[in-house]
């Protein structure tokens, strides 16, 4: 069923409603040589909010702090009636050990900071970017929700963390009456679905929204490389585009090429993009909210709009499945064999949640 950006979803176990693609604003500014000059970034953003989009994605440190300025600047006439999210943890300042990390003196800073290039009163959303494997849950969770009660931040969540740690930390919260996690953003699309093994299950039984960022795996799945790239990685990282980063992250692979071209076919058949039907796949999971887009420029973020009209025969879906599909591993697959269906369950039909 076609959806379009005011078919609003309810985030997590929350009452917040948001948008079914998310404008990523990593993309405004230039300091990190691929971006969207303020005037590019401001027709992406106009053209986002005019068709009914509220959800709007960035970061502390996202093109050095231009993201978030440049938010601030266009925000200015309509900033009640948009859901802005932004992140703390990695670092502001090199060299400073505590403007970065989870911790209670990083969250604060940043939160400030953020408030006052925002040119925000609170900040809708905050997400714990990146887990730092060193500060107490406790102490994370005790801060997020000092900053709610102070009315600077109305919703917390978490990215990039094990699914262990974000499941104790939002049993915590419930015990200790806390402000709940309500969004989990992890990287997922068709190449990258590891995320269907614990953390989507997880969020699923937790209450978290699951928000994919590069849910077009960087490009790949758009048909933007070629099995020339496959010989082009050495060195690629040098001239600061994105192309060179994702050769140097070394998610140009055979592998991924091969599933790149399945979704280029499905597109053919469909009369549609090859990244209107990677977005559109991500929607079709009943545990995503809303996928984060990432569009540089205004015919990129029209075009990633098209997402949102596609549909899939079922023989689409299933091609499109099994070509990206991953073994979920131990203890998964054991648990999902017939043997142990049988001895737990013998001839009894029992219908079980996904």
């Amino acid at each position: 069923m076609s959806l379009t950006l005011d078919t609003y979803r309810l985030l997590g176990r929350s009452g917040l409603r948001v948008s079914p693609l998310a404008l990523g604003a990593a993309t405004f500014g230039t300091e990190w040589g691929w971006g969207a000059e303020q005037d590019e970034a401001r027709k992406l953003f106009d053209l986002y909010v005019e068709r009914g989009g509220n959800f709007i994605d960035t970061a502390n440190t996202y093109t050095d702090g231009s993201s978030e300025r440049l938010l601030g600047e266009f925000t200015r006439d309509n900033r009640e009636s948009l859901v802005l999210a932004t992140k703390y943890t990695t670092l502001r300042r090199p060299g400073d050990p505590n403007s970065g990390g989870s911790h209670r003196k990083s969250l604060f800073a940043s939160v400030e900071a953020s408030l006052r290039q925002l040119n925000t009163d609170y900040i809708d959303l905050l997400y714990l970017h990146v887990w730092d494997f060193t500060t107490p849950v406790e102490e994370i969770l005790r801060g997020m929700d000092d900053l709610v009660r102070q009315g600077k931040i109305l919703y917390v969540a978490i990215c990039n963390a094990p699914a262990w740690q974000v499941s104790r930390m939002q049993a915590i919260a419930d015990l200790r009456g806390w402000s709940p996690l309500v969004a989990l953003q992890i990287e997922y699309n068709l190449i990258e679905r590891t995320g269907e093994r614990d953390l989507i299950p997880m969020a699923r039984e937790m209450g978290l929204g699951v928000i994919p960022y590069s849910p077009l795996a960087g490009g790949v799945l758009t048909g933007k490389y070629s099995r020339d790239d496959l010989t082009a990685t050495d060195g690629a990282s040098d001239d600061g585009t994105r192309k060179s980063f994702n050769l140097a992250l070394g998610t140009v692979t055979e592998r991924n090429l091969a599933l790149a071209d399945v979704v280029k076919e499905v597109a053919t058949e469909l009369g549609r993009t090859p990244a209107q039907v990677g977005l559109a796949w991500t929607l079709r999971n009943p545990d995503v909210t809303a996928s984060i887009i990432g569009a540089r420029t205004p015919a990129q973020l029209e075009d990633n709009l098209g997402a949102l009209e596609v549909d899939f025969t079922t023989a689409q879906l299933a091609r499109l499945d099994a070509a990206g599909a991953i073994g979920l591993g131990y203890p998964h697959d054991l648990l999902a064999s017939d043997h142990i269906r049988k001895v737990t369950a013998g001839n009894l039909k029992i219908e079980t949640r996904r």
